[in-house]
């Protein structure tokens, strides 16, 4: 009943085949030559039992024989017979090593790329998702080892076949009983392990959201991230105490079903045991009856040990392809995440240059994980050089929108148009390559100062001149000029003779990042929130002369900053409550007029 139940499981998640195409694909020629040499290590080591059988009868029948030399002779050239092959193994198998470390090499390299190249494929979404980092912490854990000992596995269940295969033609010239014996031992052990890999597996499974916390809580006490907050206040014993309370309960979880594991076995092994030293008993006294000679007493033990050793080795590693098989398809539930923001099958070109600009037409949106909505019917538009400012407090929905212009999400109603045009119609990186963005949650990238502005355009020259007249554009060209390498500078201290910047400066380093794109549209996130009010003055006295053009999109908490804005958008709990100029929102004295005076009597 129990194996019946194993089996089901195995057949409804069977997934080797899926991880054997990766291993293929990953070398080709490396999955040939550790075929071929498979073959030959099933094969060789069998040679030895026959030679040695007769090199025991030659000896035994040499004691009455007439002609001794002969008999010499012949066990001499046994001898040499043996030695050759038993070189020759080990030839193969120091080869087979060398192919075996090569293949496992280029399995891992290339199960990290395919893992690169779906976290850069699903969709915004996932990352906003708990769910998805449980899936994809569990895809990390397997994906750079599970296919290669897959690999390792079949090929010692391949050659522990071939073996077996030879063993028991030979066993079933004794007696079918003793054959009998071999599989029906085999078989305590492997319902045990079966039984426990797939509790194992189940258990690791259900605490992936707690090993997820481990993994946070200690990377809280190494981050530099946190290494200022967590001396000032004196938090590192109680994260340190929250670690250790898990990881005990994760130890203790985990040691109990080993334990039960350990015990099943030692109860099986027993009842595999008498079966085993039954057949010894059946194979001695049968030598001892004179049914058989000295060699083929010898022959048939260690064949039936070698048998034994074959058979155990081949369901050891059959259970753990199964175990491979439960634990592969974490693998698999992420690669097989799908994403929702699809490209069109018949996209049309993007506007060059557009000429009525980006409508949002009755957009509504709701994230998936709840069930508030972050936009609500909203209409606006973007014209192509005009600066629009969105305005509003924390989660009020702006950067939902920019979200949804750059395709990060669609729409759960309503549409955005370019020129008429439904952007769900282009291609999105033509899109995106026109979408110029600083995000308030920008990034800084541990590389070189050029880099870090050449990023935002990398189909330019790494060295391209534009780099540093971006720089420029941004302020960001004095900040590097003092830098001890210039723009060869690496920023952050991340790497050995990186600089650190302030906040504003790395601020500064993501402005001149979205100018260097070059796009028809620019959207700036809360861009000068960390800079000092002189920088700031001055990347928007000019700010008009930097988009030269282009329709832009201002989202900032400073109402000082949106002052020159063409058209101000007030938008409050996903809903557009007020748009117009500076002028006519004062005149309005509605939200806006109210959140400016606040703002101004700060500065009276």
């Amino acid at each position: 009943m129990q194996a019946g139940k194993i089996l089901k499981k195995m057949r409804s998640r069977w997934r080797l085949g899926g991880a054997l195409r990766l291993v293929w694909q990953s070398s080709p020629k490396l999955a040939i030559a550790r075929l071929i040499f498979l073959i030959f290590q099933g094969i060789l080591p069998l040679i030895p039992l026959y030679l040695g059988k007769l090199l025991i009868d030659t000896v035994a029948a040499s004691v009455n024989a007439a002609d001794k030399e002969a008999a010499f002779r012949e066990a001499i050239v046994l001898l040499i017979l043996t030695a050759v092959v038993t070189i020759l193994n080990t030839v193969v198998s120091s080869l087979a090593e060398v192919i075996d470390i090569a293949q496992g090499q280029q399995v891992t390299n290339h199960m990290q790329n395919i893992l690169h190249a779906k976290s850069i494929e699903v969709d915004l979404e996932y990352y906003e998702n708990s769910k998805y980092y449980d899936a994809l912490q569990r895809a990390q854990q397997e994906a750079s080892f599970r296919p290669t000992q897959i690999v390792n596995r079949l090929a010692q269940v391949v050659q522990n076949g071939i073996s077996l295969i030879a063993i028991v033609g030979l066993l079933l010239s004794l007696h079918w009983g003793i054959a009998g014996v071999l599989f029906v031992a085999a078989i305590p052990a492997m319902l045990v392990r079966g039984k426990y890999s797939q509790l194992i597996y189940d258990w690791q499974r259900e605490n992936t959201p707690k090993d997820r916390q481990i993994q946070y809580l200690g990377s809280l006490l190494t981050s530099d991230l946190y290494a200022k907050e967590i001396r000032l206040f004196e938090l590192g014993n109680i994260f340190s105490e929250r670690f250790y309370r898990l990881k005990i309960k994760m130890y203790k979880e985990g040691l109990n079903i080993v334990s039960k594991r350990a015990v099943a076995n030692i109860i099986a092994q027993v009842i595999s045991g008498i079966l085993i030293f039954t057949a010894y008993t059946f194979i001695f006294y049968q030598t001892i009856q004179g049914i058989l000679a000295i060699g083929d007493l010898v022959l048939y033990y260690q064949a039936f040990q070698k048998g034994q050793s074959s058979l155990q080795g081949m369901l050891r590693h059959f259970n753990s392809l199964y175990e491979d098989n439960l634990f592969l398809a974490n693998l698999y539930e992420f690669l097989d995440l799908k994403p929702k923001v699809v490209e069109p099958i018949n996209p049309k070109s993007f506007p060059a240059p557009m000429q009525s600009g980006i409508v949002f037409d009755n957009v509504s949106f709701e994230y998936s994980n709840s069930n508030r909505k972050a936009l609500q019917n909203v209409n606006l538009t973007v014209k192509p050089g005009e600066v629009v400012a969105l305005v509003g407090e924390n989660g009020s929905g702006k950067t939902s929108l920019i979200k949804l212009l750059c395709r990060l999400y669609d729409p759960t109603g309503g549409k955005i148009t370019i020129d008429g045009i439904d952007i769900r119609q282009f291609q999105i990186p033509a899109l995106r390559q026109e979408i110029g963005v600083i995000f308030q949650d920008y990034a800084k990238y541990h590389l070189t100062a050029n880099e870090n502005i050449w990023l935002g355009n990398t189909s330019i020259e790494p060295n391209n001149s534009k780099i540093i007249q971006a720089a420029r554009m941004a302020g960001a060209d004095d900040v590097i000029s003092k830098l001890p390498k210039r723009y060869d500078t690496i920023l952050g201290k991340l790497f050995e003779q990186g600089e650190e910047l302030s906040i504003g400066q790395w601020q500064k380093i993501a402005l001149a990042r979205a100018f260097l794109r070059k796009s028809q549209v620019i959207v700036l996130d809360e861009p000068t929130s960390a800079m000092d009010p002189k920088a700031e003055e001055e990347v928007f006295r000019k700010f008009r002369e930097l988009i030269k053009g282009q329709a832009a999109i201002l989202i900032s908490h400073r109402l000082s900053t949106v002052k020159m804005a063409d058209r101000i958008y007030v938008i409050e709990h996903g809903k557009v409550i007020e748009n117009g100029s500076h002028q006519e929102l004062m005149q309005q004295n509605g939200t806006y007029a109210y959140l400016f005076e606040t703002q101004a009597q700060n500065y009276r």
